[in-house]
């Protein structure tokens, strides 16, 4: 049997030598950087969703405070949204708690490879923006809406937009001016009212809606003939709105 000798490290041409050694570093010029954007990627992500979330925060403080009360207004939307979305995530809901330009009130993950902040003035770089106009949801219920008393200020946009900064020196986000804005619209204070009473109160209080109030004088008086006549006594909105008239249910009166 003839012993065949161990193959060489490398081939007899010595200009191959070390060519592997060469290709992976030729590839780790290019995939390092890469692999290190990729994490500032994922922060320019996770910002993008915080101002998709405060749009929807924004949208909803609308339907809570609106025309029927009180709308709240930008200047105190942005202190809530700058301290309850942008700042640190463990941050307490307390009414006028302001984001402070200081490490406490940061989230650390916003920040680039140095561990400087991305967004290191709240107040310049996130910023609201509220418009109300009139959209009634039912049109051919608009002539009723002075006579029930609706406000048809009713459709509300809510818009946050958030400028991080750029990174110096990393290309090309040294001069990429990211500007993030989300917006988010609801149909708010359309068609509501505080309680049954409410409803009650307005429908009966429009002579349109309801012509009988006029004739209430005239008929409860005739309505005290004795229950001879009239069994049980005639009233005009004598009734309980909460209460379903026995000949609607099963089985009848």
């Amino acid at each position: 049997m003839i012993a065949r000798p161990f193959p060489k490290a490398c081939v007899p041409r010595r200009r191959q030598c070390g060519q592997s050694t060469v290709e992976f570093a030729v590839f780790a010029l290019a995939m390092v950087p890469a692999f290190l954007v990729m994490t500032l990627l994922g922060k320019y992500i996770d910002l993008n969703q915080a101002t998709e979330v405060a749009s929807r925060y924004l949208a909803f403080e609308g339907i809570a405070r609106n025309s029927s009360n009180s709308w709240e207004t930008q200047s105190e939307l942005g202190v809530e949204v700058r301290r309850r979305f942008f700042s640190n995530s463990d941050a307490p809901i307390k009414s006028g708690d302001a984001a402070g330009d200081f490490v406490a009130h940061r989230n650390p993950i916003w920040s680039d490879a140095s561990g400087k902040p991305l967004l290191d003035n709240f107040e310049d770089q996130v910023s609201v923006n509220t418009q109300v106009s009139g959209n009634n949801a039912i049109a051919a219920a608009s002539i009723y809406a002075g006579q029930l008393g609706l406000s048809s200020d009713n459709l509300y946009t809510a818009s946050v937009t958030v400028n991080p900064r750029d990174i110096a020196g990393l290309k090309p986000f040294d001069k990429i001016g990211l500007n993030v804005t989300r917006k988010t619209v609801l149909l708010v204070d359309a068609w509501t009212a505080r309680s049954p009473a409410s409803i009650r109160s307005r429908i009966e209080g429009s002579a349109v809606m309801y012509p009988l109030a006029g004739l209430k004088e005239l008929i409860d008086p005739i309505g005290q003939v004795p229950t001879v006549v009239f069994d049980p006594a005639l009233a005009v909105g004598n009734f309980d709105w909460d209460v379903v008239p026995c000949d609607r249910l099963i089985g009848g009166c």
